[in-house]
């Protein structure tokens, strides 16, 4: 049965058909995923924190890992030109066949690895936006020195430090501290202080931009890529043209000894945890511009469009995640990077300016660069993320409800999902650096699981439907790469999530589990144990009962050698 080009149709209330249209090109997409390089951003002063110099080849190492996968992607995109959700959709295609709840895990573990993007990065911008309209007077700042002279006296016989402490509390803006409520919550801590309410009111308005489909969305991720992604490469070229490579800040080549302590440590199981660590959350980021794939019903030409976007995107981030850490670590070093404004992201503006020799103006000018850039990861991750859950729905993994899309094309039940947990999540994200990170290492075991899955699914797919037109094929020796590092990851996960925090694993593992008896009330009990036709239709089976199972037990044997990878790494590598 040959593939039809028509863009993906369902039914939306009203009994009215809607549809994800074919409006993009492979640019499109490409401006899409340009949000992706900016997540350098997020975790670029955690990894130095974690793992001392070898940092900046912890980047380059593992977007090279992210871009040779992304071939395997590609080639497994170009089975399904009517699927919009992303690789994750198209992994899920190979598994079905052998075990239908791993199908849905693999859909289930791709969004909750993309959807934090938005709370953690609404988080960071809202930060931004409170340090310029109601900053936190410096220890040095005249202001502080001034209210010591007038109060300092009446704070009786106690260190200076003390001293300056309190006057900068006392000179603290209200709104910094003000909190309507907060507690805690497990592992993490949740607030709902001036920060979520201005995150939540920039989540708001990425969603208003979705809302109007994938075309007006392109359009504004072009022009705001540009003013981000052109300043982003400058700074990272302009420091090492005006004062070359700083080659001391990249030696001695060992981990640290503890996380966040500049004392150098050794290549021992602890340094080698720390460095699993880094390459774990690194993941997060560089592996990421395979959202630029999530579009392929929207393509207008998707045999040629889907290649093109998604190696596009890679050329773009080999770039941006090998040039801007190597930079930051060239002139900041390794006391700079382990700066707390670094490590949680607020001072990363300032830190650009120092590199690039600017002032006051320069400076404020960085803020708003950095407040685009992560708006611009907003909008890549809602983009990807709802498409995820609404492709999932059409397939028949997930609830149905996420399958409606309104008139401009975009999939807004999906869109909502997102928002409503992401205001959770940002709650989170707001309290401390501690649930910021345990987030952003939660949602990674996700991606990892994810990862694990669709690399594989690229042999299944060859062994089970080798005889369907692939409009690009990856060579052999990549599908063999793609199996190595799917295993590769596992040990990443099973060994680097405890670094951001001991309980990171076990609530990662627990979250991915939460699908399944979601997938099963969707199958068993409103499909009654049926697949929609739509779904066979793009596995190119007339019946669910005689999908072809070629690979015989292979697929097993690797679900359980990958379970026993991050057991075993667990053990064997500890702090």
């Amino acid at each position: 049965m040959a593939m039809t080009i028509a863009a993906t149709d369902i039914s939306v209330a009203g009994g009215e058909p809607a549809q994800l249209r074919r409006s993009i090109s492979w640019t499109g997409a490409f401006w899409v995923a340009s949000g992706v390089p900016p997540l350098v951003l997020f975790s670029i002063g955690g990894i130095a924190g974690t793992t001392g110099t070898p940092a900046f080849a912890i980047w380059a190492a593992s977007m090279l890992m992210g871009f040779l996968q992304s071939f395997v992607y590609a080639e497994i995109a170009g089975l399904f030109p009517n699927k919009s959700g992303g690789a994750s959709i198209y992994g899920a295609a190979a598994w079905v066949r052998y075990a239908k709840p791993v199908a849905p895990l693999s859909v289930w573990c791709n969004w909750f690895a993309w959807t934090p993007v938005l709370s953690l990065g609404c988080s960071i911008a809202a930060a931004y936006i409170l340090n310029a309209i109601a900053p936190i007077p410096g220890a040095d700042a005249a202001s502080v020195a001034s209210w010591l002279t007038a109060n300092g006296a009446g704070l009786g016989n106690i260190p200076d430090a003390e001293k300056t402490a309190a006057a900068v509390t006392a000179l603290t803006p209200t709104i910094r501290t003000w909190t309507l409520f907060s507690g805690s919550l497990g592992p993490v801590s949740f607030s709902l202080n001036s920060a979520f309410f201005v995150g939540a009111l920039l989540m708001l308005g990425t969603f208003a931009v979705q809302h109007r489909g994938i075309l007006s969305t392109a359009r504004v991720q072009k022009f705001v890529g540009l003013l981000v992604i052109i300043p982003l490469l400058i700074v990272g070229v302009a420091p090492l043209l005006q004062h070359g490579v700083n080659w001391s800040n990249f030696s001695p080549f060992v981990p640290l000894a503890a996380a966040y302590a500049p004392e150098p440590g050794a290549w021992n199981i602890s340094g080698w945890t720390l460095v699993l660590g880094g390459m774990f959350i690194a993941a997060w980021s560089t592996y990421g511009f395979e959202t630029s794939i999530c579009y392929t019903s929207e393509f207008k030409d998707p045999k040629t469009d889907t290649f093109k976007a998604i190696f596009y995107s890679g050329l773009l981030c080999i770039a941006i995640f090998v040039i801007v850490p190597f930079t930051f670590q060239s002139e900041l070093g390794l006391t700079g990077m382990l700066a707390t404004p670094i490590v949680d992201g607020s001072g990363v503006a300032a830190a650009l300016a120092h590199m690039v020799g600017g002032g006051p103006i320069i400076e404020n000018a960085l803020v708003m660069l950095m407040i685009l850039a992560l708006m611009l990861c907003l909008m890549t991750a809602m983009a990807g993320s709802s498409r995820t859950l609404y492709q999932g729905s059409v397939d028949g993994w997930l609830p149905k409800y996420l399958s409606h899309v309104n008139h401009n094309g975009a999939p807004t039940n999906a869109m909502w999902t997102d928002l409503c947990v992401n205001l959770v999540l940002l709650a989170i994200a707001c309290a401390d650096a501690t649930s910021f990170f345990f987030i952003l290492a939660v949602s990674n075991c996700g991606y990892i699981i994810f990862n694990f899955l669709n690399l594989n699914s690229g042999w299944i797919h060859r062994i089970d439907s080798g005889h369907i037109d692939r409009p690009f094929k990856a060579p052999t020796f990549i599908i063999v790469i793609g199996v190595f590092f799917a295993f590769v990851n596992a040990v990443f996960m099973g060994a680097g999530a405890k670094v951001w925090n001991p309980m990171a694993l076990w609530a990662g593992l627990i979250t991915a589990a939460l699908i399944i008896p979601v997938f099963f009330f969707r199958h068993y009990v409103q499909d009654k144990g049926k697949f929609p036709a739509k779904m066979l239709e793009d596995l190119q089976v007339g019946d669910a009962a005689v999908m072809p199972r070629k690979a015989g037990v292979l697929p097993y044997v690797t679900l359980a050698a990958g379970v026993a990878t991050v057991l075993i790494a667990n053990w064997v590598f500890k702090l």
